[in-house]
């Protein structure tokens, strides 16, 4: 059986880690570097960076902000934000990530995913994915960070992504993002059920018992987070050692 993996996740904006609410009334979370060498002692399986404004400010990631992490942490370690050519994901890797994550730019241009898992393989490409569910109640896909929606549905997207390369599927509900009411655990499960690729539920983790939610109803492969660890809320030893006690597979 596979472990489950906490995800601690650095959004950047600016050089500094902010954290919002429904992907608004963006707040200063720290220092990217010394938050990330520290989740990486403290026991988180992976790190994520998202450059959150990049797409919109049509630049690329800071990728010496990334080395500076990388040099920091043991783990591995993903990375997205305006990725939309093989080599931007080339210098990502060169800098140190293991992972890039690519959204809008691979929406627009689907062939990006299937060159970038033909470049450097299908465990390298993750497709993130922020999706909203409307009043018609299906879930769509949103771009340039949340900001432009679109009418695909989240789930045709994920399964194109899927069927052309995307090895994993970063799934971010705006509707649970920041709210800390827990993680939107039917499209976590809609996917994770249906989707041959590890799925990380993202947006919405405020409590340990959510973490629980998410893994047995929501059957995620990995939970993100990203202000419950950042403001101390959760501490990531404390979590795994109390999803361990609930009987999920954890790595300690």
């Amino acid at each position: 059986m596979l472990t489950k993996r906490i995800i601690p996740c650095l959004d950047i904006r600016d050089g500094r880690t902010v954290k919002g609410i429904n992907f608004e009334n963006i707040r200063d979370a720290g220092d990217p570097v010394e938050l990330g060498a520290l989740y990486a002692q403290e026991g988180a399986d992976e790190l994520v960076f998202l450059d959150i404004t990049a797409t919109n400010e049509k630049r690329k990631t800071l990728s010496e902000l990334v080395n500076r992490i990388a040099r920091h942490i043991n783990i591995p370690f993903t990375v997205g934000g305006g990725v939309s050519s093989i080599q931007d994901a080339s210098v990502l890797l060169h800098n140190g990530a293991d992972k890039v994550s690519v959204n809008t730019a691979a929406f627009k241009n689907p062939a990006l995913i299937a060159q970038l898992a033909k470049e450097f393989g299908s465990q390298f490409v993750v497709l993130a994915i922020d999706t909203k569910k409307e009043a018609d109640g299906e879930w769509y896909v949103y771009l340039n960070g949340g900001r432009v929606k679109t009418d695909i549905k989240c789930t045709d997207w994920a399964k194109q992504a899927v069927d052309l390369g995307a090895g994993e599927i970063l799934l971010t509900s705006m509707n649970n993002d920041g709210t800390k009411q827990g993680f939107a655990l039917d499209i976590t499960q809609t996917l994770s059920s249906s989707l041959p690729v590890p799925i990380i539920a993202s947006g919405g983790g405020g409590t340990m018992s959510h973490f629980v939610d998410v893994f047995e109803t929501g059957k995620a492969d990995a939970a993100l987070a990203a202000s419950i660890f950042h403001f101390k809320e959760v501490g990531i030893e404390p979590l795994k050692l109390f999803l361990k006690e609930k009987g999920i597979s954890i790595r300690i």
